[in-house]
């Protein structure tokens, strides 16, 4: 009788917190799994691995905790946990750690610890950089998919087509060098 109360809590203070918190939240844990799943090999190993992942209850634990644990964390703090990850990128100007918080990067040279930040503001369809100030400059608005519009030398911003063509054209009106001669 005991554990029946325990669970019938258990199971009331779940169903609580998810009423309470109102957020169907991105599912982050559930999706990495199921994007790990898309890229095994041929479709069929894929497909086995699918089934053989809902046999055994795989996707059912990363949903639940998902569901009870991880979109509730995302709900309350404005970041998955899920989708923050940290990469290491070797040029020949030295390494640079770039940060992924799911709303942006940030770009941090190992050597110098200078950092950039880059947000992204679904809304707009705007990629911004962060100023030295804590201004937001934007720098890319998708348009549609053929289209984007970048900063113009007259402080505005242009519309440029994403083709060779547009990306030469726009690197003409801005004096930039062209791509193949950097």
């Amino acid at each position: 009788m005991k554990k029946i109360k325990i669970s019938v809590a258990a199971l009331l203070i779940a169903g609580t917190s998810m009423v309470f918190t109102s957020c169907i939240g991105s599912f982050g844990l559930t999706n990495k799994l199921m994007s790990w799943n898309r890229h095994i090999g041929p479709k069929f190993a894929n497909e086995l691995v699918f089934i053989a992942f809902w046999i055994l209850p795989v996707y059912e634990v990363t949903a639940l905790a998902d569901l009870l644990v991880i979109n509730s964390i995302e709900f309350w703090s404005g970041s998955n946990p899920m989708t923050a990850s940290v990469k290491a990128v070797d040029t020949d100007h030295g390494r640079y750690l770039i940060a992924c918080d799911g709303k942006g990067y940030t770009i941090t040279h190992q050597a110098t610890g200078e950092e950039v930040r880059l947000d992204f503001d679904m809304p707009s369809q705007t990629w911004s950089v962060e100023t030295p100030e804590g201004e937001k400059m934007p720098f890319m608005t998708f348009v549609d998919d053929t289209h984007v519009k970048l900063p113009a030398l007259d402080g505005g911003m242009t519309e440029v087509e994403l083709s060779e063509h547009g990306v030469m054209a726009y690197e003409a009106s801005a004096g930039i060098a062209p791509m193949a001669q950097r």
